[in-house]
């Protein structure tokens, strides 16, 4: 490896030696079976250490892996490697006339790598990226593959794993038939008196967007399947002009508005996957908490709204449905999601990161395992019911700790 090498936000810089893009699946299996410790790095949108492998550490890419992505159009599935992002599978889904339940607002992120943190799009009926996860084949640290499929007793840990089981190579999920979507947005919902439930319920993806500078959204972002009704959103006016999600950005980059109907994987994003972000402009941090706290939850935060304004880009909330994948932040609950952009400034974040996190103490707030957070370890255990059994999953796949870095361990705590 020369020179070093960065997460998209260039916030971090990982310390690793050496990184591999192993072009077949044998190279890889080699060289997992003769590393001491690594860490695969996907699209790079995590905000934290999650994929830091330490000194003397290895960085394995799997972008340089055959792409094949095997659509079986009878039985709704799709086996995808890894390393392919989003954008590029829903593509391939949609040419076969199918889709995938949900997306995040992001389609440039990668597979392997969002439902590993839990990442999320939006919806009272959606749950996170990881449920349309079907089988997960790894390649463990001594160079074997394993296959672990629903239905087994320990894939509740296998597919929001934090990188710590082994090198996901490839992944089976759930399809359905195609469908189209139309996206309206709104403006000026107050905070006071908001029924959540029912605006959030309005349509089958619903996004608040706040930048705390006054009480309130400044925008709603509702996306309707078409094959769905719409009903009356009377609580706020319809957007007069095209709106990106960050006040004052050009709404260029944006998925379509207006209510024109178009494919799901081109609407149920917030960007348009032709869009290349920019990198090193932001921080991000999210919070899940019960979805029956939401209210109490937003007027917490707006009470410290003066703390917020200076230092957010813009804040986004969301609806999650509960899964059964142990580490998952929507784990046994149906959730609210509060999602932060923040400057690209730690310095200036990270005590108000702090501010937030005493905010919503009372509401059993657990973190998005890929964005910034400053939780002590034994705060993170208590909101994550199942570690002791993803400890143990842990444990017999990977006996060594090959994959086991400094955030594992204090996730993991011992």
């Amino acid at each position: 490896m020369t020179g070093t090498v960065t997460n998209w936000a260039g916030n971090i810089t990982y310390g690793a030696e050496e990184l591999h893009r192993p072009a077949t699946l044998g190279a890889l299996r080699s060289l997992v079976a003769g590393g001491a410790r690594l860490r695969v790095l996907g699209s790079g949108h995590s905000f934290n250490e999650i994929a830091e492998p330490g000194p003397g550490g290895v960085l394995l890419s799997l972008d340089a892996l055959p792409p094949a992505i095997d659509v079986d159009t009878a039985a709704r599935t799709v086996r995808v490697p890894g390393g392919v992002r989003y954008a590029e599978l829903a593509r391939r889904v949609h040419a076969h006339g199918l889709a995938l339940a949900n997306m995040a607002s992001l389609p440039h992120i990668s597979v392997a790598g969002s439902v590993a943190t839990g990442t999320h799009g939006s919806g009272v009926g959606n749950g996170p990226l990881a449920v349309a996860v079907r089988e997960v084949e790894l390649v463990t640290g001594d160079g074997a593959t394993v296959r672990i499929g629903r239905g087994e007793e320990r894939f509740g840990g296998a597919v929001t794993s934090l990188g710590a089981l082994g090198v996901v190579t490839a992944l089976t999920l759930d399809l359905e038939p195609a469908f189209e979507v139309e996206q309206h947005v709104f403006t000026e919902l107050p905070l006071k008196g908001l029924d959540f439930e029912q605006v959030m319920a309005a349509a089958y993806s619903v996004s608040l967007f706040t930048d705390w500078r006054a009480p309130g959204f400044r925008q709603v972002w509702v996306k309707r399947r078409t094959d769905r009704p719409m009903p009356a959103f009377p609580w706020a006016p319809p957007a007069t002009r095209a709106l990106h999600p960050v006040p004052g950005m050009p709404a260029v980059n944006c998925t379509e508005q207006f209510g024109v109907p178009g494919p799901w994987h081109e609407r149920l994003p917030h960007f348009r996957a032709e869009f290349t972000p920019s990198s090193g402009a932001e921080l991000q941090s999210e919070y899940l908490m019960p979805r029956s706290c939401a209210t109490g939850a937003l007027h917490a935060l707006d009470a410290i709204r003066t703390v917020l304004a200076p230092v957010v880009q813009t804040c986004e909330v969301r609806t999650v449905a509960a899964d059964e994948q142990w580490l998952s932040p929507a784990y046994g609950r149906d959730s609210v999601a509060v999602h932060f952009t923040w400057v690209a400034d730690m310095a200036v974040v990270l005590p108000v990161v702090r501010r937030v996190e005493e905010a919503l103490e009372s509401f059993g707030a657990r973190p998005h395992w890929g964005k910034v957070f400053a939780m002590p370890g034994a705060v993170v255990r208590e909101r994550f019911p199942r570690l002791p059994e993803f400890r143990s999953l842990v444990e017999e796949l990977d006996p060594a700790g090959k994959f086991t870095n400094a955030f594992v361990r204090g996730v993991l705590g011992g």
